[in-house]
């Protein structure tokens, strides 16, 4: 545990594996913390060694944001160093696996459909991963084998990868159970914590009647969905990132992704449309992608609202947006489009920086949930619950989708 916690000793052990991981540094110090950043180029991810639940990790966009960053986590005095670590924006991947000291066994494979970035709690995740291809699937169970060894693992395992180039990259390993194992045992069918406790006790994979590696992937979907409480969290943040903020998650499985997916959005309470009316308002480097996602909407038959450069890009685009006002001007402006309740949903992605809670941003994503409106704050949410509701409209009946509701 020690191992797999402490990033220096993780370090060596990725060293000794020849496995890799994002280009980063250890450091104690905020001056330091800034030194590395600079040699990486940012962002970079800043997190301190043994948290759970991606405490006190944080993307920084600069030397102020690494500062701050490093100020909150040596509130606490720290014994073991911090990492910054180059950020990578890839595919997430996580593996679950029972280690019997020889041989590996993993049940599934798990993709998340939001980039690296989101905390794995907080992801969309999908089994079996869908996008990623046999070489990448071997090289991701070869090294869970070579981790799970090097770290002397008798029991259970959990390993988060990022995609990316088609390179394979190490972000964390969990020596430990982890909170997507009653989803992949279930979904599988192969009881990980009964095989790791008699693992524990001394019995092999292949005496408990397993064969080693990766097993068969399952003729279906399965696709968990986070589930989250911001209403009941005043002021809080609910911008999605690499500190996890769910606090239950729910289920979709069906024999196509598409029904899954919308399965898993009804599962979370997410029963669109309803005024088929919505908010667009996103940072600067997230324009160009939302241009697609909102042409999505608008041909299910949405209109979308938005803040004045959120506007003018999309119209510049081709897609049609009507402008308007932010919450600090002149009325009509978003918040009486929120607080009218003929909004379906928010698509806001935050601007660097964004802990301000004096700024628009915040202010329309906590009203949003105050208010009952769904929120976005990741664009590739926003894609899957595009997909989701195109499916219902051309995949099932009307029949059809009163029945998954009322299931």
């Amino acid at each position: 545990m020690d191992a797999a916690e402490d990033r220096e000793l993780f370090d060596q052990i990725l060293e000794q594996t020849k496995i890799p991981r994002a280009a980063g540094g250890t450091v104690f110090t905020a001056d330091e913390a800034i030194e590395v950043a600079n040699r990486l180029g940012y962002p970079v991810l800043v997190r301190p060694s043994y948290v759970l639940g991606g405490q006190g990790m944080q993307i920084a966009f600069n030397d102020d944001e690494v500062r701050k960053f490093m100020d909150i986590i040596n509130q606490i005095a720290q014994d073991h160093p911090i990492l910054v670590d180059k950020y990578l924006q890839g595919k997430e991947i996580e593996v679950d696996a029972v280690c019997d000291g020889k041989d590996i066994l993993i049940p599934g494979i798990m993709e998340h459909i939001e980039r690296t970035g989101v905390h794995s709690g907080d992801s969309i995740s999908v089994y079996p991963a869908h996008t990623i291809g046999v070489d990448i699937k071997e090289k991701i169970t070869d090294y869970t084998a070579r981790l799970a060894k090097a770290l002397h693992v008798i029991g259970m395992i959990n390993i988060q990868f990022i995609v990316m180039d088609n390179e394979v990259y190490v972000i964390e390993v969990n020596p430990r159970s982890s909170r997507t194992v009653p989803y992949i045992s279930k979904v599988t069918g192969i009881p990980i914590v009964d095989l790791a406790t008699k693992v524990i006790l001394g019995k092999t994979i292949t005496e408990l009647g397993y064969k080693p590696g990766l097993q068969p992937e399952a003729e279906y979907v399965a696709i968990k969905m986070p589930v989250f409480s911001f209403e009941k969290l005043r002021g809080a943040e609910i911008s999605l990132g690499p500190e996890m903020k769910s606090t239950g998650e729910c289920l979709g499985i069906a024999t196509t992704f598409n029904e899954a997916l919308y399965k898993a959005f009804l599962g979370a309470g997410i029963s669109l449309p309803k005024h088929k009316q919505m908010i667009m308002t996103v940072n600067d480097k997230d324009k160009p992608e939302a241009v697609g996602i909102a042409k999505r909407f608008s041909e299910l038959g949405y209109t979308i609202y938005a803040t004045r450069s959120t506007a003018k890009f999309l119209n510049d685009h081709g897609v049609k947006a009507r402008w308007v006002n932010k919450i600090t001007q002149e009325s009509p402006n978003v918040m009486d489009l929120i607080i009218g309740h003929k909004i379906d949903m928010v698509i806001d992605t935050p601007t660097e920086g964004h802990g301000d809670k004096t700024r628009d941003g915040f202010l329309i994503r906590r009203n949003a949930i105050e208010t009952g409106v769904y929120c976005i704050t990741a664009l590739d949410t926003a894609n899957a619950l595009a997909t989701s509701l195109e499916s219902a409209l051309t995949d099932f009946t009307l029949v059809d989708i009163a029945k998954v509701k009322n299931a």
